[in-house]
């Protein structure tokens, strides 16, 4: 498996030199950030500058590639304006699956109210529902669903901490401290993230239902 924090330094490195002082935040997300890395996770990276135009981009893409397992980078990459006042909703998870490595993102903070990390529900389980019920009747997609299961599995973060005010990174941690209907979505997540196999109507079914739940509570 990669040596992240060998890959960090030679990210900073690289970073520093492509946009020397501009860098106002950099964090790792994903598999890395929680530890559950596997030799096929993604490095998922979250770069902000100080503020961000299209020659940015292109100069951030030549940089990338010239970093070791370019293959599996991916990540967000904003100015800080933007992510200041992007929708508070979308913020919630983000804010708290990123793991910092410079900087810090405590300015978004004061966006995080109830009523966003409660739009962060809803929102996610009418995707998740519509997502659902498209793949079932015209893409008929595994991967779709496998997908679909993982959203699902941050909706249910996002319940956790509406109900506790702790923000539980690790699925597997979820389970403690769910309901029963939210541990039937949250272990079919982590059994097919194993690689388990697909069972493309019932694991559908349970996710349309559990979705359609949520949106009608």
């Amino acid at each position: 498996m990669i040596d992240i924090s060998s890959w960090i330094d030679i990210f900073f490195n690289g970073l520093e030199k492509a946009f020397s002082d501009r860098v106002w935040f950099v964090g790792l997300q994903g598999s890395y950030g929680r530890g559950e890395a596997t030799d096929h996770s993604d490095i998922d990276m979250v770069v902000i500058l100080d503020e961000l135009n299209a020659d940015d981009i292109q100069v951030y893409n030549v940089f990338l590639d010239t970093l070791p397992h370019r293959e599996l980078v991916c990540g967000f990459l904003s100015g800080k304006k933007e992510i200041l006042n992007w929708e508070p909703a979308d913020l919630f998870q983000f804010y708290y699956d990123t793991t910092p490595l410079k900087g810090s993102l405590d300015e978004l903070l004061p966006l995080l109210a109830e009523t966003a990390v409660q739009r962060a529900v809803r929102t996610g389980a009418c995707n998740i529902y519509h997502g659902c019920v498209h793949n079932m009747l015209y893409e008929k997609s595994e991967e779709i669903l496998c997908s679909l299961y993982k959203s699902a599995s941050f909706v249910v973060q996002a319940i956790v901490f509406m109900q506790t005010g702790t923000y539980i990174k690790r699925q597997q941690d979820l389970l403690a401290v769910i309901s029963e209907d939210e541990q039937k979505i949250v272990s079919t997540f982590l059994a097919l993230k194993s690689g388990a196999a697909v069972d493309f109507n019932v694991m559908s079914e349970v996710l349309f239902s559990w979705a359609a739940k949520q949106i009608k509570t």
